[in-house]
């Protein structure tokens, strides 16, 4: 599934099930838009994953969902993710990026929702 097919009734339940991933990552851990749609199954709807956050409900920690590379997405609230991200432990490089090989979080809990989905080998 790519983005360009993912609108109306198919939307309702990948979004859901993003939010449920989302609700597990733990404090202090990150995750990219990508490694989500990988989760489910999806690997070519990392865009419809930032689309799922940006409708999200507010009780979701969306700002532990970042770019592949570390980087947070632009829009209005950068600041504020970041700052949620520092007070949380999240490590960031020199460069302004989130340490993805400290903070990375490995999904091993949504793999036991989602089985399709396996954690990332050790």
């Amino acid at each position: 599934m790519h983005d360009e097919a993912m609108h109306g009734e198919t939307a309702a339940p990948f979004f859901s099930q993003v939010y449920e991933i989302v609700a597990k990552i733990p404090s202090g851990r990150v995750v990219s838009y990508g490694q989500i749609a990988r989760m489910l199954g999806h690997p070519g709807a990392a865009r419809t994953v930032g689309w799922a956050l940006s409708a999200c409900p507010d009780s979701l920690p969306w700002q532990r969902v970042v770019k592949a590379d570390g980087s947070i997405a632009s829009g209005g609230f950068a600041g504020l993710r970041r700052a949620m991200l520092l007070e949380e432990g999240v490590t960031f490089l020199a460069d302004g990026r989130v340490d993805m090989e400290a903070c990375e979080w490995d999904g091993a809990a949504a793999s036991e929702k989602h089985p399709a989905v396996a954690a990332p080998p050790d």
